[in-house]
């Protein structure tokens, strides 16, 4: 199992929950798990194209998914993926 880390602004889909568990190979089978289990996940985390929105981030453990292989990304269970959205700030 894969533990998925979710941000506050999308607890709504998990009932509340901070991390769910999933299963996939890659980050992106992971993140469809997530949405199955979850619906509402891929309308917030991809754009028309299938891949990830600009303003959220991925990481899978310490690193940035945009710099690994994107969504095809290999993940082994034991492993932690976050869902990090960006925050405009000043």
């Amino acid at each position: 199992m894969i533990k998925v880390r979710i941000p506050a602004q999308l607890r709504t889909l998990t009932g509340g929950s901070g991390e769910v568990s999933v299963e996939g190979s890659t980050v992106g089978e992971a993140l469809k798990a997530l949405d199955a289990a979850h619906a509402g996940f891929a309308d917030r985390i991809f754009d028309e194209a299938g891949g990830l929105r600009r303003f959220v981030n991925v990481f899978l453990d310490d690193e940035d998914v945009r710099f690994l292989d994107g969504l095809a990304t290999p993940i082994a269970a034991g492993q932690t993926l976050s869902i990090v959205p960006a925050v405009a700030g000043g």
